[in-house]
């Protein structure tokens, strides 16, 4: 006798990430949950974002503290990002200080903007 699939079975994703995105302290945050593989959750272009994530070395790894970095500001923006990514757990501040933290978000912008654009 052959075992028949239990199509009620589901386990959890393996990648689910709430993600918080400020465009201004004067602003209310979007939020968003994200799940990959498959793309999912209520994030606006879920694929994308997963993408991104997937095409980045260490995307929630900080600027290293001894790194020269320009000093500009690329805007008030903020962003977290929490929860679990390939089963480990993450959590990951973002913003738009200074060249560095700029450089670290734009690889990220998928993940940030909703389908109208950059928050």
């Amino acid at each position: 006798m052959t075992a028949q699939p239990n199509p009620t079975r589901t386990s959890a994703p393996e990648t689910r990430l709430e993600v918080t995105v400020q465009a201004a302290e004067t602003m209310p945050p979007k939020q968003w949950t994200l799940t990959c593989d498959p793309p999912g959750g209520d994030h606006p272009d879920a694929a994308a974002a997963c993408a991104a994530l997937e095409k980045g070395k260490a995307p929630f790894a900080p600027v290293p503290k001894d790194m020269a970095c320009t000093q500009i500001s690329g805007g008030p923006q903020t962003a977290t990002i929490t929860g679990t990514w390939r089963g480990e757990r993450v959590t990951a501040s973002y913003n738009r200080s200074n060249g560095c933290e700029i450089a670290r978000w734009d690889r990220l912008i998928p993940v940030f903007q909703d389908a109208g654009g950059e928050v």
